[in-house]
This record gives C-alpha cells, sequence and structure tokens, in this order.
C-alpha cells in the first residue's frame, strides 16, 4: 500500500503543478487579449462579443483557481470539499450561460440549464448551512410535542 500511496501523492502533486501553469498562461493569455483590445482604435471600448470572450475567460481561471483549491484541500485534510466543488460547477453553468447564446437555444435546454442553476444553488446552501450547524444537527427534542402539559 505504501507504493499507491507514494504513487498517489506524486500524480497530485503533479496535478496541482500543471494546473497552476495553465492557470498561469490564462491570466497571461487574458491580460494579454485585454491589453491589445485596449491600446487599438477605438481605444477603450470593447465591443460586446469581445466582452462575452473576456468574461467567459476570466470565469474559466476563477474554475481554475478553484479546482486548485480543491486539491489542496485534498492534500491539507484528505478530504474533499463539497463547498468548493458545488462552486466550482456554479461557476462553471455560470460561464456557460454568460457565453450562451439564447436566441439559437430550444426552450428544453434553457429549463434544464434552470434546474441545474437551481439543483447546483440549492445543494451549496444545504451544505453550507449544514457545515454552519443550522440544519443538519439531530435534536431530540425537537419535532416532538410533550403529553403533559
Amino acid at each position: 500500500m505504501k507504493l499507491v500511496e507514494k504513487l498517489l501523492y506524486v500524480v497530485i502533486r503533479a496535478l496541482v503543478v500543471m494546473m497552476a501553469l495553465v492557470v498561469l498562461f490564462a491570466s497571461l493569455d487574458l491580460a494579454w487579449i485585454i491589453i491589445g483590445d485596449l491600446i487599438v482604435p477605438p481605444y477603450l471600448l470593447f465591443d460586446v462579443s469581445r466582452l462575452l470572450e473576456i468574461f467567459g475567460m476570466f470565469l474559466l481561471i476563477l474554475i481554475g483557481i478553484e479546482l486548485l483549491e480543491s486539491i489542496r484541500t485534498y492534500l491539507d485534510h484528505k478530504l474533499i470539499h463539497l463547498e468548493v466543488v458545488l462552486t466550482v460547477a456554479l461557476i462553471a453553468i455560470a460561464r456557460k450561460v454568460i457565453i450562451l447564446d439564447v436566441k439559437e437555444l430550444e426552450g428544453l435546454k434553457l429549463m434544464g440549464i434552470g434546474i441545474i442553476i437551481a439543483a447546483l444553488s440549492g445543494g451549496y446552501v444545504y451544505i453550507r448551512r449544514c457545515r454552519e450547524g443550522s440544519i443538519c444537527k439531530a435534536d431530540p427534542g425537537k419535532g416532538q410535542q410533550s403529553s403533559a402539559a
């Protein structure tokens, strides 16, 4: 089992390095795009399609950062932090919605995306409340009514 644990350690470290490089190069690419668009006429203006591309790239970088956080949490505590996973999923679906051309999509697909957003949001709120302790704690006296009054 020691060999498997060492292999897992090496693979996870390699993933962290590769993900960090991807986030770094994507950030540099985004900066290059923004600076390039700012210095060509018309100065300081972006058209709508370029803005959507920039927002999509920004959210993609944010997803990479959240994935790095998820890997770091796994390395530190040997557990998968559900809040981070749900946050990554919400950012990914938000990115999809931002770059989506709604005019070319069927109503059923839009409803599906809406249901996915609602489910992820509900799961995030539930996990967050469980962590804060406002729900998920067993209280033996709760929900039971006393017959002696």
